[in-house]
């Protein structure tokens, strides 16, 4: 080869490592964001800073979820140096010294590991010049204590932090909880980080994203040894942390907190509505629990194991899952669909034939008023029967099969056999049949109205939860519409949900003879809910009382009463069910009715009937 082509290669062999070294650079420099970052990290630090949770409040303006300061001790290993005095620290904090070296390895292995590309290996995510949580919720009287006696420790500093605080101790199924984030949750979300909390149940979960706020930023100037310098550009690009607007629920604490004593040493629920607004009131689930128990690391990790293992199940929210039989209530709604079908008229009368299905004794209803007054089960034998089987079809399990579905297209604009649109946390829909539904167990036509006639009286196989319940007795109130039941006031654009005016398939005039018959229900010598009469107010109820087996085993009855009142401009719908307590006028009734006046009046005026309520053990195992 002669002088003049080796010239060429070196040349060549020059250029082409200097475009490769151009191309690396370019690729550090503008593609890859790691050397970036990592420079940045070294002259400068990007302090995230997260705002306390937004605030909430009822609607008379009663704070019920606020924030308390606490403190996390955190920690820079790199800054400990070699002569640290671990006695002393662990001392300091009233540890073992063991517990320091272990607490050190936990925060490594929770830190986890990850795929480093240049080396080919695992690698943790742990770095000794981060800051890392080493105690949390600490509260302020402990931080007081401990924070002279920190400029001993250098890499030890404490950080500000607020954690949920509950001033009434009620509403712990209708508020929810909070607890820290795991990993998936922090990969999904960018706001969150480790050790962050986030919403688990209630108002705290399908609310999260409207009351965590906006994060701030502070960039803060280090040295190469991680020192603080001083503000970046004296603060010209730090962002401050914006908390999120408070919320203002339909709520009434003090209502709540009055019904939470009322289901005390009981099993069951009630709920209240405003009819207008569809804003809920109360959300009672019997037994509670103080939510205060469930705020913070430490407490869930104590508390939580014990309420999930109550055999009374209080973390269990009834008012929006346990399916219940409706038993009695559910015979407003059969009037209500016959009316409007024509096969009932006001003033319709049937025998009371108790040979076709058991009844109470009372005269045989001459209305459909006096069928909800004296809650007759052979009145709704006939009328559900007439609605099932309108012989529109010569063929019987034709006719059923249409009727059966027409009667569960009107249960369904009711907003039963449905999950309502809600921002309640944990909805179930129940249960309305349909003739799918039941030609899975008789076969296509292989039933008729004698086949599924318990429905008729609100047994069988249908299933409300106790806030379709309340929610019927709003409908009824409002002569036939209703609002989407949901706690927060005014929602706005962008929140979990919508909330929508809904209108029923009955027109407003058939609900009039119904509601007469509820008035006669709770104000007329002979009516199944005279314990829920109030003086000076018109209330308009109807009891039920719901058949409860185990299995085959019958057990004890569930007690339900559904009401509205006043009669005119309702200004409340409640349903209450109590477990294994009998018939739906002996407790349900009582408790709907005080909670009623307590609501209305502020006050009660039978002190005897409070009494005999507050005092009543029904939750016996």
């Amino acid at each position: 080869m002669n002088v003049e082509n080796r010239r060429y290669v070196i040349i060549s062999f020059i250029l082409f490592v200097g475009i490769i070294y151009i191309s690396r650079l370019f690729y550090m420099q503008v593609l890859d964001d790691t050397w970036s970052d990592r420079a940045h990290q070294i002259s400068e630090k990007r302090r995230e800073v997260t705002p306390p949770r937004a605030i909430i409040y009822d609607r008379n303006g009663l704070k019920i979820v606020g924030n308390k300061t606490y403190f996390n001790l955190m920690v820079i290993e790199e800054k400990l140096g070699v002569d640290f005095d671990t006695v002393g620290f662990a001392k300091l904090i009233g540890w073992e010294p063991v517990m320091i070296a272990e607490r050190f390895k936990q925060i490594i292995k929770g830190e986890g590991t990850y795929y480093n590309k240049y080396s080919g290996k695992k690698e943790s995510n742990y770095q000794k010049n981060r800051a890392y949580p080493f105690l949390k919720e600490i509260a302020k009287e402990e931080m007081v204590r401990i924070a002279p006696f920190l400029d001993a420790y250098p890499g030890f500093y404490e950080e500000e932090t607020s954690m949920r605080y509950y001033p009434y101790p009620n509403g712990a199924n209708i508020l929810g909880y909070l607890s820290e984030v795991n990993k998936e949750e922090v990969s999904k979300d960018k706001f969150y980080k480790p050790s962050y909390n986030i919403g688990r149940a209630g108002i705290e979960r399908i609310y999260e994203k409207q009351l965590r706020g906006l994060k701030g930023v502070h960039y803060i100037v280090r040295s190469a040894m991680n020192n603080e310098v001083k503000r970046y550009e004296n603060g010209r690009y730090d962002t401050l942390a914006k908390p999120a607007e408070p919320i203002r629920l339909g709520l009434d604490i003090m209502l709540q907190a009055y019904g939470e004593a009322l289901m005390k040493n009981k099993k069951g629920c009630i709920v209240a509505i405003e009819p207008k607004t569809g804003e809920i009131l109360s959300m009672v689930s019997a037994p509670s629990y103080d939510p205060n128990i469930l705020v913070g690391r430490k407490n869930v990790s104590q508390y939580y194991p014990e309420l999930l293992n109550d055999p009374d199940k209080p973390l269990y929210p009834r008012p929006t899952q346990a399916e219940y039989p409706p038993g009695s209530i559910f015979k407003l709604v059969q009037s209500l669909i016959g009316l409007q079908e024509g096969v009932l008229k006001e003033n319709s009368s049937f025998p009371c034939n108790k040979t076709l299905v058991g009844c109470h004794s009372h005269p045989s209803p001459s209305s459909v008023a006096k069928a909800v007054k004296f809650s007759c089960n052979p009145y709704y034998y006939y009328a559900v029967k007439k609605i099932i089987e309108q012989k529109k079809f010569t063929n019987r399990y034709e006719d059923a099969e249409d009727g059966l579905n027409l009667w569960n297209k009107y249960m369904q604009s009711f907003g039963l056999g449905k999950k309502l649109n809600s921002d309640v946390y944990g909805l179930r829909a129940g249960l309305i049949p349909n003739s799918a539904y039941y030609d899975k167990w008789y076969g296509h036509h292989g039933w008729a109205f004698s086949t599924i006639r318990s429905i008729a009286i609100g047994q069988g196989e249908v299933k409300l939860t106790p806030l379709h319940m309340a929610n019927l007795a709003a409908i009824i109130a409002n002569k036939g519409w209703y609002y989407d039941p949901h706690f927060v006031q005014s929602p706005k654009k962008g929140f979990p949900v919508e909330i929508q005016k809904n209108q029923t398939m009955v027109d407003a005039k058939h609900f009039l003879p119904v509601i007469d018959g509820m008035w006669r229900v709770v104000n007329e010598v002979g009516g199944t809910a005279g314990l829920a009469r109030i003086n000076g107010i018109d209330v308009c109820g109807k009891t039920g009382t719901v058949e409860n087996f185990i299995g085959s085993v019958k057990q004890k009855n569930h007690s339900v009463f559904i009401a509205f009142a006043p009669m005119e401009n309702p200004q409340i719908a409640i349903a209450v069910f109590v477990e294994n307590a009998g018939f739906g006028g002996t407790w349900a009734a009582p408790i709907a009715s005080l909670m009623i006046e307590k609501y209305l009046n502020k006050k009660i005026v039978n002190p005897a009937k409070e009494k005999r309520v507050l005092d009543a053990v029904l939750n016996k195992n």
